[in-house]
């Protein structure tokens, strides 16, 4: 099983980054049908032929269709990408699970961790579907990488990671994916990938008070390199191969939040460390910046699994206990001394 008939391709979700993955797939000429909930932003994307409200400026190729009916979007694709925020996501997927053909690939684009059940995406996917994920044939894959929507949606060259439990499997989403300017590795530790893509959130945000606070590049890659031993600390404990951290979901994807301008959760951080409190940051955003709930699910996953996270628990204070930024970048620096 090398290569595969696509049929249909739905992205579910319409921000930035679902409109950016459904310009790559559309752009190939596949048939791609992005769904939006809202009925009023499906009517304006269909009149413009672009998403002026998430990623204005980049015309819809002529092969993508949009629509805010689930069953119209879902019923008879080959590959459903997931790409709803991790606090919608459930909701969104038990509605569309019955549409759902045998056969079909199912693709997480979402980095987040939902904070209810503490469960990554695949998880909460497996866990809706049941029975149905083996009795028709369904596969669950997770889609992560150093990817700015804007980026992707002008072009420039970018590299992302598809991972799945069965490789051969992430090699043919891999065929899928891929075009000129949009390069995909396989891979196979889906919950490596997935807790990556969601722990480098919070460290980007840990990144953002530092340089809200002035403190210098010295203190962004300290943060940076700490951090990613964290998140490698708790996928190892998640059964996650080290490896991975070191890739492009880890290392490479965790770079880009932390230092890009594009980055919500580095401007969330940035904002902190500038004075501005946490309501007021979320209320002036536009879209969804998923290290904040994140942050929480992970501070909830620490006290379960006892994983060590000092600059996870002191953005937690920040975001949820009101810590004083400067306070708590002194606790880090004054923690115990430790070998590295």
């Amino acid at each position: 099983m090398n290569d595969l008939t696509v049929k249909k391709i739905a992205v579910i979700g319409a921000g930035s980054w679902g409109t950016a993955i459904a310009g790559v797939l559309s752009g190939k000429g596949l048939n791609t049908v992005l769904w939006a909930h809202n009925i009023e932003h499906v009517a304006a994307l269909e009149k413009d032929r672009e998403n002026k409200k998430y990623l204005s400026g980049f015309m819809f190729p002529p092969s993508l269709k949009v629509t805010a009916n689930l069953e119209e979007a879902v019923r008879g694709a080959t590959v459903v990408c997931m790409v709803v925020p991790s606090h919608g996501f459930r909701s969104v997927f038990e509605k569309l699970t019955p549409f759902l053909e045998a056969g079909t690939f199912i693709v997480s684009a979402v980095k987040g961790i939902e904070n209810s059940s503490l469960m990554t995406m695949t998880q909460v996917m497996g866990q809706t579907l049941g029975k149905d994920l083996n009795r028709k044939n369904l596969t669950l894959s997770v889609l992560s990488g150093p990817s700015f929507a804007k980026e992707v949606a002008q072009g420039l060259p970018t590299l992302v990671t598809i991972g799945c439990d069965q490789l051969d499997k992430a090699k043919i989403l891999q065929k899928i994916f891929v075009s000129e300017r949009f390069r995909v590795y396989a891979a196979q530790d889906m919950i490596g990938l997935e807790i990556s893509a969601a722990l480098k959130n919070i460290v980007a945000i840990a990144a953002g008070i530092c340089d809200g606070l002035g403190y210098g590049l010295n203190s962004r890659a300290a943060l940076i390199t700490r951090g990613l031993a964290e998140i490698t600390r708790m996928g190892v404990a998640m059964g996650a191969d080290p490896l991975t951290f070191s890739g492009l979901s880890g290392l490479g994807d965790l770079v880009l939040t932390c230092t890009g301008d594009l980055s919500r959760n580095r401007t969330v951080g940035l904002k902190l460390g500038q004075g501005k409190k946490l309501p007021r940051i979320l209320e002036e955003m536009e879209m969804v910046a998923e290290g904040v709930k994140t942050t929480k699910s992970v501070h909830d996953l620490v006290q379960r699994m006892g994983v060590d996270m000092p600059i996870l628990e002191q953005v937690y204070q920040i975001l949820y206990e009101e810590k004083d930024c400067s306070k708590a970048v002194n606790d880090l620096l004054t923690r115990e001394l430790k070998v590295e």
